[in-house]
């Protein structure tokens, strides 16, 4: 019985250590990640004091792998103070060198497909108002013929509602495909900083889409607290080019883009990895989130 009782001991011993290093691994790399990516060159310091003294309480020790990643994404948020900071575990991960770009291009739009490209609800209301419930942006190539029929539908509408209030952003190109349909010609509306690049890029609405433009009429989009990232950017350029009213919630603030990374082949790692900053006012909505022409409970 002594013996059992040692062997116990010893494996649980053993599995202990395991486990920490595995913690220990994860901390390590998504520290580095945020050292070579994210916007502040010197925010690493504060994440890698963080998980330090986090590893000397064992805060992880006993937690399972999905809480794990969760409370990272809690505690990165509240120390960096960054909205966009995000860890997932994913159980059934399937590693980059067994699965081809365009397999996981090929299974990233099936899911989307599933719902609808983020189009949840199209309606003609009484009065002629066109209805638009958007709730995240996939890829452009993807979602075009969707996004195309959408519109073709409120076309003739007096007025557009767009409801964002569970918008939680998604794909750049996305974005400007969508913005595409309610400026008549090509805008230039926002620069983006790489960090890690050290690059600048214009992104621009396009002057042709598949479907019918939304033009010279009354939109309004309602927002919530929930509403983030891209779902912001629509908001924020629509009304501070006077093309829309904006009624709802304070949105989340949350404007630059993000990178992801897989961390230990487990985890979904996402880090703002740049800054976006508007050509018509030379700023953003980070941190501040935008502002409603008419702010009401969503």
């Amino acid at each position: 019985m002594k013996k059992i009782c040692i062997r116990a001991c010893f494996f649980i011993s053993l599995f202990t250590a395991a486990q920490k290093n595995d913690i220990s691994a994860v901390l390590s790399d998504i520290t580095e990640k945020v050292k070579s990516h994210y916007i502040d060159k010197e925010t690493y310091k504060k994440v890698d004091s963080l998980f330090q003294s986090e590893l000397k309480k064992g805060t992880f020790n006993q937690l399972n792998k999905k809480d794990f990643a969760a409370l990272l994404t809690q505690k990165l948020r509240t120390t960096v103070k960054d909205e966009h900071f995000f860890v997932k575990y994913l159980d059934n991960y399937i590693p980059e060198k067994q699965m081809s770009e365009k397999e996981r291009e090929t299974l990233n739009n099936e899911n989307n497909r599933l719902e609808n490209f983020g189009f949840e609800t199209v309606q003609r209301l009484p009065g002629n108002i066109g209805y638009i419930n958007y709730k995240g942006f996939a890829s452009p190539e993807a979602s075009e013929r969707t996004l195309a029929a959408t519109m073709d539908f409120v076309a003739n509408t007096h007025s557009l509602i767009i409801d964002l209030r569970e918008n939680g952003g998604g794909e750049n190109g996305m974005l400007l495909l969508f913005l595409s349909y309610f400026f008549d010609q090509k805008t230039d509306l926002y620069t983006t900083w790489f960090r890690h690049d050290q690059k600048t890029v214009t992104d621009s609405t396009q002057t042709k889409v598949s479907g019918q433009k939304y033009l010279h009429k009354k939109i309004y989009i309602l927002t919530s607290k929930k509403t983030f990232s891209a779902g912001e950017a629509v908001a924020y350029f629509l009304q501070q080019y006077k093309l829309a009213e904006v009624i709802g919630e304070k949105t989340g603030g949350a404007a630059n883009p993000v990178d992801h990374f897989m961390v230990q082949n487990q985890y979904l790692l996402l880090v703002p990895a740049g800054k976006i900053t508007s050509l018509a006012t030379g700023k953003n909505w980070e941190h501040t989130g935008v502002i409603p022409d008419q702010e009401v409970k969503k």
